[in-house]
């Protein structure tokens, strides 16, 4: 089965043959010098688009509370969940993996999903004797005083706002905006992190946002002409601002694409490369050549169909054009039937 990729020359090239005027069923003068058989294969409509390879979104961690920076990362360090990434007045700041942003205090009595957070946190780093649910309780308080002993902190019971940072999953470090010996205010970044596989980050016009579909397949070519398959993983609309104030700021459709062979884009840290979105597929469908179409006296297009000796045009409904190909179906078209390609 052949797979075709798309072409922006067919429709324009039915424009340009719409003079092309025959009756159908009628017969034909002579014989098709030019012809081609009617296939059966599957169309893909797609469209290439520059890529990025990196690690994906960039996020901040941003700090909480007034203090003085006493610990910060090194650039291109990975975290896992437990480890501090950073400390204020000596007081760390634990990664732990969650979407919910921290926001708040948590204590005894406190309530809600923040806490359904923490506890199955505390539960994944192996501390135990309370109830994963969204209630904070006075065995929840115990818990977190073990995890504040093991860190060598207060054991209040108590997780103050700025003492977690919670992210998806792994991190590593993309920069470190804080200095060690500095002081830091509230709502100041301490360093910007990404996620720790390789991911490809495209920016699409917003008039190309069809082509970014969750979970739809695409293709990732690399800098040595390898391809590998990746998936739209999410898609999101983003402003770059105006380069100068006589420009409009542009809205631009980020697109994520997850790459699950992360052997195969292991030698690149950052690469540019191509991926190629699939906009609309047809499998197993009859096909020609664009250029055997023409247009018909009474509306619609055919094809004309030769049997070596003689030849008629015959009308044919078009689907998907790609790849100079044109998906068609009638009565008697079928995989090896004879068209004509007019000169």
């Amino acid at each position: 089965m052949v797979v075709l990729a798309a072409g922006g020359a067919a429709s324009a090239f039915l424009v340009n043959r719409g003079d092309t005027s025959q009756a159908a069923d009628q017969t034909a003068a002579a014989v098709p010098v030019n012809t081609a058989e009617v296939t059966q294969q599957t169309l893909k409509d797609t469209e290439s688009a520059d890529g990025e390879l990196g690690f994906g979104t960039t996020s901040a961690a941003v700090n909480r509370a007034a203090g003085t920076i006493t610990g910060v990362p090194d650039s291109g360090q990975e975290f896992r969940r437990g480890h501090t990434v950073y400390s204020v007045d000596n007081k760390p700041t634990t990664l732990m993996y969650g979407t919910l942003p921290a926001y708040r205090r948590l204590s005894d009595g406190s309530e809600g999903t923040d806490v359904l957070q923490l506890e199955q946190n505390l539960s994944a780093m192996g501390y135990t004797g309370f109830t994963v649910d969204d209630e904070f309780t006075e065995a929840t308080a115990e818990a977190v005083q073990e995890w504040q002993e093991d860190l060598g902190q207060d054991e209040t019971g108590a997780v103050e706002l700025g003492s977690v940072l919670f992210a998806p999953g792994h991190i590593r470090v993309e920069s470190v905006e804080a200095q060690e010996g500095a002081p830091i205010g509230p709502n100041q970044n301490v360093l910007t992190y990404t996620g720790t596989t390789k991911a490809v980050t495209v920016q699409l016009d917003a008039a190309d946002q069809r082509l970014a579909k969750p979970n739809a397949k695409v293709d990732v070519t690399l800098p040595d002409g390898a391809t590998v398959p990746g998936r739209v993983e999410k898609v999101s609309t983003v402003i770059i601002p105006a380069e100068s104030p006589d420009n409009d700021p542009e809205t631009k459709v980020e697109v994520i694409v997850a790459i699950d062979n992360q052997k195969a884009v292991a030698a690149w840290s950052l690469a540019s490369v191509d991926v190629t979105f699939t906009a609309s597929e047809r499998k197993n469908v009859l096909t020609v050549p664009v250029a055997a179409l023409v247009a018909l006296r009474e509306g619609g297009f055919g094809v004309e169909v030769s049997d070596g000796t003689a030849s008629r045009y015959v009308p044919v409904k078009t689907g998907l054009f790609a790849g100079g190909q044109v998906e068609i179906s009638g009565a008697g078209i079928k995989p090896g039937t004879e068209v004509g390609i007019p000169k």
